[in-house]
């Protein structure tokens, strides 16, 4: 017996240079120059930000690439595409697939439903077409702030390792389309010492493109004040949302930490991702150095050798007390080294949005 499609049947598409950041210092950036005492060259953007394609294979997986070598895929409109779609992969039949929409029951099908609806299943027991219909949850309305002050322009190794804006600017744009694919409204803020560039929460790939097209030219400067940039979001979120906050926390704790506690208290759900250089946890094998903050322009004489366990010892310190001021209050953080695949902070983000509904 020939069986009839529903309609539209078959159109189911030199000198060695290094940069560190002191725990210690509020939003202090150090840098060591061995042999010299010019001043900090700018430094380049470790990869362009436009959006030509790959000029070889791009491989199935580019969210478990490290970040050097994924940068080398082109801008970033497509490295983020490339590592969404790999990480989604990733996921195979996990509960995370659907969690935009719950099933709720089966009805007739009517001329102008949306074919990827129906229920093959049903189709083959029954010979008659059925649509599967959905329990639409409230869109989560969610805004990314990025951190864009002058110590997230800086790399350990130069050439090798992403600056931690680099970093920044690529993990916000991967959580932003998968926010937009699960029927999210998404916004962003850069800041520094205030609000640069914004962009207000919609749904939809217009939004994304905008998105983009805000945050691609971002360079690093200014001094940090995150607190400032928090307090703007807290005004413009009349609605419960979620707040996803991009930044090496190199602020004044307190004021920080008082202003994620507020969008706390406003029932806001809040993630902050501290990214953190590799050479930012250890300090350079170097004798007398030169410290250089670029933000304040003051410098420090120092032996290395001599505050090598210190500043070990500071740094440990500084992120556990991010952790204790941050996590009793029901603000998620974790700390996320610019070294490591962007798949590590999308599982993150991941666990957080499934809890949200």
């Amino acid at each position: 017996m020939s069986r009839c499609w529903p309609e539209k049947c078959g159109l189911l598409a030199t000198r060695t240079r290094t940069r560190t950041p002191l725990p210690f210092s509020g939003d202090a950036v150090v840098s060591s120059v061995q042999g010299t005492t010019q001043g900090v060259r700018k430094q380049r953007p470790f990869a362009p930000l436009s959006d030509h394609p790959p000029r070889y294979y791009v491989p199935s997986r580019p969210d478990l690439l490290d970040p050097h070598t994924l940068s080398q895929l082109g801008g970033v409109e497509l490295i983020a595409r490339q590592v969404v779609e790999g990480f989604i992969m990733g996921l195979h039949r996990s509960p995370h697939r659907g969690f935009s929409a719950e099933f709720a029951e089966l009805r007739a099908y009517q001329p102008g439903d949306d074919l990827r609806h129906i229920d093959w299943r049903m189709f083959g027991r029954s010979d008659r077409y059925y649509v599967k219909q959905f329990e639409e949850e409230t869109n989560l309305r969610a805004y990314v702030l990025v951190d864009v002050s002058t110590s997230m322009g800086w790399t350990s190794s130069l050439g090798i390792l992403p600056t931690k804006l680099w970093y920044a600017k690529h993990l916000a744009a991967s959580i932003s389309l998968i926010l937009l694919r699960q029927g999210d409204s998404v916004g962003m803020a850069a800041f520094h010492d205030e609000v640069v560039a914004r962009v207000a929460p919609k749904g939809g790939a217009r939004s994304w493109h905008e998105l983009l097209r805000r945050l691609a030219p971002l360079e690093a400067q200014g001094r940090t004040s995150a607190h400032t940039a928090l307090r703007d979001i807290a005004v413009r979120l009349r609605r419960r949302g979620l707040v996803v906050l991009l930044s090496d926390l190199l602020v004044d704790p307190e004021t920080t930490r008082t202003a994620l506690r507020f969008l706390k208290h406003q029932g806001h759900e809040v993630l902050v991702f501290h990214l953190i250089d590799p050479g930012e946890r250890e300090l350079p094998a170097a004798g007398d150095t030169r410290l250089y903050d670029p933000e304040t322009e003051e410098e420090l004489n120092v032996n290395i050798a001599d505050v090598r366990a210190a500043y070990r010892e500071a740094v440990k310190d500084a992120l556990d007390e991010w952790d204790r001021g941050l996590r009793p209050h029901g603000i998620d953080y974790v700390v996320v080294g610019t070294e490591t695949p962007l798949s590590r902070a999308l599982r993150f983000y991941l666990r957080k949005r499934e809890h949200l509904g």
